[in-house]
């Protein structure tokens, strides 16, 4: 064979290849399931695919599928794989399944000795359930989901680091904002959004607030900021309640800075926050934790530093 006509017989297979896979149909594997060499499991196995992970289906071959796929051990490789357990766009009730696929394995890393990695199985779910199902009236949910893990598996990451008690932000990592910034861009002015705005002040929180006025009064102001601009946010009240919090801290920490009259206001700052969250959102545990700040506040009972008498 002369080497012209090797190169464009390599060509035209590539390119058939090529066009196979972009004919091919793309799924999610729910399940952990191996692949194998051939579409026979007693054939040998040459890796696994996780929850989560996108296959491109090839062909089919009895309950096998040959698929291109994502193998745990992160490479790209083809191989046979049971049909069971994966999904495609086409399959009934595919986003509910992938969705809730992706709920159970939330609820397993929640569990004390729940299945390793299931946190990162439920972030890649969601995150495919929202990307094959864009229309589903659960794809804003599972965007804000996967990005909602994503962000606090780096979170406790970074909080475990000597620089997470730094005062200044800055200092310590930030947790990345690509994924929850999407939330916002794809779904605007739903619940979705707001939450995803709501992790995000937290790239924003100091550390340690080394008993200074400064980190306190920024975040109270970034807490309330966040009500005026969502006032129907799920975290509403929990936002209320995190500025009435840094407000009466203030109530001490101005004293020892010898200011008497932003300790003063503050003091009124936080009784009318409590006050707010009590008539505003009455039948939730914030309103009785505020109204249990306030009375703290209108006893003079310090709720930052040593309480003690």
């Amino acid at each position: 064979m002369t080497l012209q006509r090797f190169v464009v017989m390599f060509c035209f297979a590539a390119a058939c290849s090529v066009a196979a896979q972009a004919a091919a149909e793309r799924a999610i594997e729910i399940r952990e399931a191996a692949l194998y060499l051939s579409p026979d499991a007693a054939s040998q196995k040459i890796g696994n695919i996780q929850r989560g992970r996108e296959v491109v289906v090839l062909e089919q071959s009895g309950e096998f599928l040959h698929v291109l796929a994502n193998t745990q051990e992160g490479r790209e490789i083809t191989g046979w794989a049971r049909e069971k357990g994966i999904i495609r766009t086409s399959t009934q009730n595919g986003d509910a399944i992938i969705y809730g696929e992706a709920v159970d394995s939330e609820a397993e890393a929640q569990k004390r000795r729940g299945r390793k990695g299931a946190a990162q199985d439920a972030m890649r779910l969601y995150a495919r359930m929202a990307e094959y199902f864009p229309k589903s009236p659960l794809a804003g949910e599972a965007l804000f989901r996967s990005a909602d893990i994503r962000w606090q598996l780096e979170k406790s990451d970074i909080m475990s680091r000597p620089s997470a008690r730094e005062a200044d932000p800055l200092m310590r990592g930030q947790m990345s904002e690509d994924a929850l910034k999407d939330v916002r861009k794809k779904f605007p002015g739903t619940k979705w959004a707001d939450l995803a705005t709501y992790d995000l002040i937290e790239n924003k929180v100091c550390g340690e607030w080394q008993g200074g006025s400064k980190c306190p009064e920024k975040e109270a102001g970034l807490y309330e900021d966040y009500v005026k601009e969502h006032p129907s946010s799920p975290k509403a009240a929990e936002a209320l309640y995190e500025a009435a919090w840094r407000r009466a801290a203030l109530v001490e920490i101005f004293k020892t800075e010898g200011n008497a009259n932003k300790s003063a206001e503050a003091r009124s700052r936080a009784l009318q926050l409590t006050q707010q969250i009590a008539s505003q959102f009455p039948q939730t545990d914030f309103a009785a934790r505020a109204l249990a700040l306030g009375y703290k506040v209108q006893q003079n009972i310090p709720t930052f530093g040593n309480a003690g008498e």
